[in-house]
């Protein structure tokens, strides 16, 4: 699979124009819930993203910081509900990670704190689980061998998906 970090690029820019002190303009779309919706332009167009934090960590990483999950669309670059997290611990390299959601399981490729669809074809099947969902689970293995699962609400994620779905 060929790896780009353009994506983990724009929503660390993305997250950075959420804050007002930056300067940059990041619109909120909404609150839904445990979900929030925001679009922004990056350069390359209009780049949109649903967001979460997780409800539960365990066990809790040595080092750990925030952690979120994001369902991203980039219409410039013809990408719609892509899924990523960003953990909050570095994964163990070479490692995958799982996202469970409604009795599926979605192989997710990790590097350093992030994780994404191991195969990108599967991302419609993964957004129309979630929007159908209550919650979610990722279940990764750190630096240090340990296996973390941390669990997400799914509450206003079908109405997340729609603002963003609506803007981009």
């Amino acid at each position: 699979m060929t790896f780009s970090t353009k994506p983990l690029l724009a929503i660390a820019l993305l997250l950075a124009a959420a804050i007002p002190a930056t300067g940059q303009s990041a619109r909120v779309l909404g609150d839904f819930r445990d979900w929030s919706s925001y679009a922004a332009d990056d350069g390359g167009g209009t780049v949109c993203f649903a967001m979460t934090k997780p409800k539960s960590v365990q066990p809790t990483p040595s080092g750990y910081s925030q952690a979120y999950l994001y369902i991203t669309n980039r219409p410039g670059e013809d990408v719609v509900n892509e899924f990523n997290l960003v953990s909050g611990y570095a994964f163990q390299t070479g490692s995958r990670a799982t996202a469970s959601v409604g009795g599926q399981n979605f192989t997710l490729f990790t590097q350093g704190d992030a994780a994404w669809l191991d195969d990108s074809s599967q991302a419609p099947a993964l957004a129309a689980a979630i929007r159908a969902g209550s919650s979610i689970s990722v279940t990764g293995t750190d630096a240090n061998g340990t296996t973390i699962i941390q669990n997400y609400s799914l509450s206003g994620a079908t109405a997340a998906q729609q603002a963003i779905g609506a803007e981009c």
